[in-house]
């Protein structure tokens, strides 16, 4: 049996290891693209009710999430 948790916990830290590696570099992509806009977010999308900034963001995210996925995966 110490053979299944050797794997159980090897699993589990390439688990943790990935999803911190990918928050780091999603982090480090929202940052890029806060720089690159240079318009207050969260004044745009939640006073001035900026629809199409919201959907830019949420590309954006879904974008950068599957290109980390990927990335993940192999």
């Amino acid at each position: 049996m110490p053979d299944m948790w050797d794997r159980f916990a090897f699993a589990m830290l390439n688990t943790v290891s990935f999803v911190l590696v990918g928050l780091a570099f999603f982090g480090l992509a929202f940052v890029v693209l806060v720089k690159l806009l240079k318009v207050p977010l969260r004044k745009e999308i939640e006073e001035d009710q900026n629809v199409a900034l919201g959907i830019i963001i949420g590309a954006f995210i879904l974008g950068i999430s599957v290109i980390i996925a990927a990335a993940v995966h192999g």
